[in-house]
């Protein structure tokens, strides 16, 4: 082991230009595809929460909204929601059907907008009763929204997938964005990583012959380059995963959940998971190479 270590620091001392340049190749790579990963996992909590269950929203009438099926000053009778409830329900095109009254409505007002001084100003009763609506056929939502819409008593019919599909897509192209310029940085990282062992083993090669001579296993040998390989990494991995974490304090935190507060954002153990997985990476970028390199040019 002392042998292993005095080699690891001598090359990482001899590589230093090399060394340094896939440490920083690692942090940047590494860090786009920990962002990727994360704004995958954004795109799941978003549609977990809304768009796999509720696909359209139909509200109803208060005595303050306005509307072509809405009396003025009046809200939504009894009869009228139970009648629009039994219209959804008999739609063959409909799967689900959730009811939320006014008090449901506002705690999950409540939740979303926790952090807001609004809540000081809102009560249940400024609130909507509402029909959440799962359809069979998603992208047969035209037909249940102009038969719902004409009902007495609804106010409004509205198909989140209009508003939620564009972010989706921003959001995934933003994702693969990072996911592949990530990759490209990862390949030339580890193409770094294995001419830096080729290098490496060059300048040892009287030494290598020696210890084949002596008996030395092949284990023996390649643990030098590996570790020196590992420490690279994992430094590159440890700055990546401080980076995210930079990012996910100053942008998510104080900027995007105060702006969006009606989303479920990605949290700390989001942010570890991700760490997590970057760090395997790193170290499977840092071996794979290294472990090709070495058995391939440290044969004499």
């Amino acid at each position: 082991m002392r042998h292993a270590l005095t080699e690891v620091a001598s090359g990482l001392r001899r590589n230093a230009s090399m060394n340094l340049a896939i440490l920083v190749t690692m942090w940047v790579s590494l860090t786009l595809f920990g962002l990727g990963a994360l704004v995958a996992q954004q795109v799941d909590l978003i549609k977990g929460r809304w768009y796999d269950r509720i696909e359209i929203t139909v509200f109803l009438c208060t005595p303050a909204t306005q509307g072509e099926h809405c009396t003025p000053g009046v809200g939504t009778t009894d009869e009228q929601r139970t009648a629009i409830q039994g219209a959804l329900q008999a739609n063959p095109e409909v799967q689900e059907v959730f009811y939320q009254g006014k008090d449901e409505v506002f705690e999950e007002f409540k939740q979303a907008y926790a952090d807001s001084p609004i809540i000081a100003s809102m009560k249940a009763e400024d609130m909507q009763d509402l029909f959440r609506v799962k359809l069979v056929n998603p992208e047969q939502y035209q037909r249940v929204t102009a038969e719902i819409g004409t009902q007495p008593g609804v106010q409004n019919v509205q198909d989140l997938r209009q508003f939620l599909d564009p972010l989706f897509e921003w959001l995934n192209w933003g994702r693969w964005l990072a996911v592949g310029t990530s990759g490209v940085l990862l390949l030339a990282a580890a193409l770094q990583i294995g001419n830096t062992i080729r290098v490496a083993a060059f300048t040892r090669r009287r030494e290598i012959e020696i210890m084949r001579l002596v008996g030395a296993s092949q284990t023996y040998i390649m643990a030098p380059f590996l570790l020196e390989a590992l420490l690279v990494a994992l430094g590159g991995a440890l700055l990546a995963s401080g980076s995210l974490a930079a990012i996910y304090r100053f942008v998510i935190v104080e900027k995007a959940k105060p702006a969006l507060q009606g989303f479920a954002w990605v949290d700390w153990p989001h942010v570890g998971t991700t760490a997590f997985w970057v760090v395997v990476v790193s170290v499977l970028l840092s071996m794979i190479p290294t472990l090709v390199a070495t058995r391939r040019f440290l044969k004499v």
